[in-house]
């Protein structure tokens, strides 16, 4: 299977358009597994839908990316560096933005190297409907903003709507089952193919800081588990001596130690009365 192609399945009737992608993380293989399964078999009823391999390079290597994150590539050129700009993400990047252009929803499958971690769904309020119908208790918002450049984003921001799907622990079999799964329910309501759904209830965060570090030498205080709550004044780290602390309670996620200056080291989180 050439994972440098966009594979399109067209059905029998007219309908919207939709676009899944897996493998944008080319360490993050539960989405690839699911293509290599599906792909060949995969019939629809109504509309088209595109699939594609986000980073067939990174695949191949079994590494996140080649030169940078592709996930962050989808951004206006004046917010890249030129450095970014000669990459092979940035190419792959304008080769995955024609077909995205063609979409009104996006379906992009993700996964988490820490054991623990939790299903979730990440969109902003205008995929609020659709997520309704995902087996996952959990929307997070406000990605949009503090981290700008992914493919939902895009998405969102040329008039259609993208969702990102955090599977869980990528070497856990049940995130494999969790992206079979979500796949065909996305179908479904996008009308692409028959069948019933229910809504499963959920909860709703935002995000509402990424803190990107000042040194080269950031460490956590404690090994934080995604969503883990903190409270107002809670030590999270230390910039190298600086004591870097929660600013209110909320949730924390993605935290990491970094030896690099500038690097997303965490977000934090609030909850949302409502979705």
């Amino acid at each position: 299977m050439d994972k440098e192609k966009i594979f399109e399945i067209l059905g029998k009737e007219e309908g919207p358009t939709s676009i899944i992608l897996a493998g944008t993380h080319g360490d993050e293989v539960c989405g690839v597994q699911v293509f290599e399964k599906l792909l060949p078999s995969l019939e629809i009823e109504k509309g088209r839908v595109l699939f594609g391999f986000g980073n067939p390079r990174a695949i191949e290597r079994k590494e996140r990316f080649v030169e940078t994150n592709l996930n962050r590539m989808f951004k206006d050129d004046s917010l890249l560096t030129e450095k970014e700009k000669t990459s092979y993400e940035y190419n792959r990047a304008q080769f995955l933005k024609k077909y995205l252009n063609q979409a009104d929803a996006l379906l992009d499958i993700h996964a988490s190297f820490v054991a623990k971690s939790r299903p979730f769904v990440i969109c902003e309020q205008g995929a609020y409907e659709i997520t309704q119908y995902f087996p996952f208790d959990l929307v997070v918002s406000g990605f949009d903003k503090l981290q700008p450049g992914g493919t939902d984003y895009y998405m969102n921001k040329i008039g259609g709507f993208g969702i990102c799907i955090e599977y869980g622990f990528l070497g856990d079999p049940a995130s494999v089952q969790r992206a079979e799964q979500s796949i065909s329910t996305f179908l479904i309501a996008r009308g692409h193919i028959d069948g019933v759904l229910k809504p499963y209830p959920k909860s709703f965060l935002k995000v509402y800081e990424l803190y990107f570090t000042k040194t080269n030498r950031f460490r956590l205080d404690k090994q934080f588990e995604d969503f883990e709550k903190v409270i107002a004044g809670q030590l999270i780290g230390y910039d190298d001596e600086e004591e870097i602390k929660a600013p209110k309670d909320g949730f924390i996620l993605f935290a990491r130690d970094s030896d690099q200056e500038n690097d997303e080291a965490f977000l934090l989180a609030e909850k949302l009365a409502t979705g």
